[in-house]
């Protein structure tokens, strides 16, 4: 992929925060509404990556055991604070995992206390840890009203996990099935559709939010912008690009592209960074995931400069996740330099694991730092 040279840029909004030279970019520091930071010492070394770049985080509860309750919620989010570096302020924003057995009275109380920002829905068996997710969207129609008339939001792993549909219609199938009746059925339910993959589920999000302004978001990873499915193939089997939501054809990334730096206010930024050993990626049955927590930011500005929108890059990952969640926009700024640098290929975690970084076998053309 070709960088662009035209970088002279214009401001898209009365707050934005940009430095008009060709090697400089400063935006009002980001959020990453999507990461998973395990559990353990995985945490402990994923944690500061996520922390050092974003303000707050949307946390994934796919632990094992899973965070469905207000108490374990608590007692995870203290160990993600004791993980973050002390010179650096941040924020985890908790969520619950939704089951067949949620408790709508628990949940709602812990929306109300803080302790919840969102509910998060893995159809059973979708992805990591989602054995015990929900089986069907039935089972839980109690809990979904109760969140529409609290105004909590529901976030949705959105595949359907039927071994008759194949694995890269998985998205597409789930907005017929699940996604347009969910709409339906709660029309004031505040949905984010997470980690799109397709352009079906960009044109769903385009849509819904056109109807009801507000109602329904996207997160949009960054390795989901830079890589094809026929990548996850080049040279031979790539496991480290292997995820869920699979990466798709290369007419739905560039839909991605579109939608991302479109800057509209539906889709905001979310890596859904998901460090696993690379022990257990680079097996016979490798687990889903891309880690993207070091070079995140990076990765973003590379794309956005890629389709020449740097100017939408503020308001994909700074401006429009906090008008959904309806949280204040950050004040602190942080600076993108064109500057040619070597990716940090791996991590390594307590107990001798690493972990291997998305782009870690090339050349980032950004640099991250703290205005």
């Amino acid at each position: 992929m070709s960088t662009t040279e035209n970088h002279k840029l214009d401001i898209r909004r009365p707050d934005a925060h940009v430095i008009r030279r060709p090697d400089a970019h400063v935006i009002r520091r980001p959020d990453d509404w999507h990461v998973h930071f395990r559990d353990g010492g995985m945490m402990e070394t994923v944690v500061p990556y996520t922390a050092r770049q974003f303000a707050r985080a949307i946390v994934m509860p796919n632990l094992a055991p899973p965070v469905t309750t207000v108490n374990a919620a608590r007692s995870y989010r203290g160990r993600i604070l004791a993980a973050v570096p002390e010179e650096v302020r941040f924020e985890p924003l908790m969520t619950l995992y939704l089951t067949d057995d949620t408790d709508a009275e628990e949940m709602s109380a812990g929306f109300r206390d803080g302790v919840f920002t969102a509910a998060k829905l893995y159809p059973a068996n979708a992805t990591t840890n989602s054995a015990s997710g929900v089986s069907d969207i039935s089972q839980i129609a109690g809990v979904l009203e109760r969140m529409q008339a609290d105004g909590m939001p529901l976030l949705v792993h959105g595949e359907v996990t039927d071994p008759a549909v194949d694995v890269f219609d998985r998205e597409a199938v789930f907005i017929e099935r699940v996604m347009a009746p969910l709409v339906r059925n709660f029309p004031e339910l505040k949905i984010v559709f997470e980690h799109v993959t397709t352009s079906e589920a960009v044109d769903f999000v385009r849509a819904r939010y056109d109807e009801a302004p507000g109602r329904m978001g996207a997160t949009i990873t960054a390795h989901h912008l830079m890589i094809n499915r026929t990548d996850i193939f080049r040279g031979g089997i790539r496991p480290h690009l292997y995820c869920l939501p699979i990466a798709k054809r290369e007419q739905h990334r560039l839909a991605l592209r579109a939608a991302a730096t479109s800057g509209d206010g539906p889709f905001f930024l979310g890596t859904d960074t998901a460090p696993h050993a690379v022990a257990a990626k680079e097996t016979g049955c490798g687990c889903a995931g891309v880690f993207s927590a070091p070079v995140a930011m990076q990765v973003y500005a590379q794309a956005f400069d890629e389709d020449n929108k740097l100017d939408a890059l503020e308001a994909f990952a700074s401006l429009n996740g906090p008008a959904f969640y309806g949280l204040d926009v950050n004040t602190d700024t942080v600076t993108l330099e064109r500057v040619e640098s070597e990716a940090r290929r791996r991590v390594l975690a307590p107990g001798g694991e690493e972990i291997e970084s998305f782009f870690g076998d090339d050349k980032l053309q950004w640099r991250f730092s703290h205005s």
